[in-house]
């Protein structure tokens, strides 16, 4: 049990009309402060959201998911929120918003391996 730490995850999710709310799974965050560690992974399945709305913007969506791959990074070209410690651009990522790229609430665990712990996320609610 000492070798595990928390983290915290969200689901990132394709919200193609606000108003109606309904989403498609399309990624995950995840930060472990004590392991320093704050990646996304994401999937655009142009097919499955073509199905869902012919509506979206892919190349929007893949710029806003560039994006906020940057701020997980961290540093200059993510522009001043790549300059915050990760636990605070992690809670900007995961801010409430009302725009096409959303994200769930907040959910947390114990791991040893938050990378693994990533792909596991991703592969039960992404894939």
């Amino acid at each position: 049990m000492q070798d595990k730490v928390t983290y915290e995850y969200a689901v990132i999710r394709l919200v193609p009309k606000v108003e109606r709310e309904e989403f498609l799974n399309i990624g995950v965050i995840l930060f472990s402060k004590r392991k320093e560690f704050l990646e996304m992974k994401y999937q655009i399945d142009q097919e499955r959201i073509a199905s869902f709305s012919t509506e979206v913007d892919i190349d929007m969506i893949k710029n806003y998911l560039e994006g906020w791959d940057l701020i997980c990074k961290g540093g200059p070209q993510a522009g001043r929120i790549g300059a915050l410690e990760g636990a605070s651009r992690f809670r900007w990522l995961v801010a409430s918003r009302s725009t096409i790229i959303q994200t769930s609430k907040t959910h947390s665990g114990l791991c040893a391996d938050p990378a693994k712990v990533l792909e596991s996320i991703f592969g039960r609610y992404v894939i």
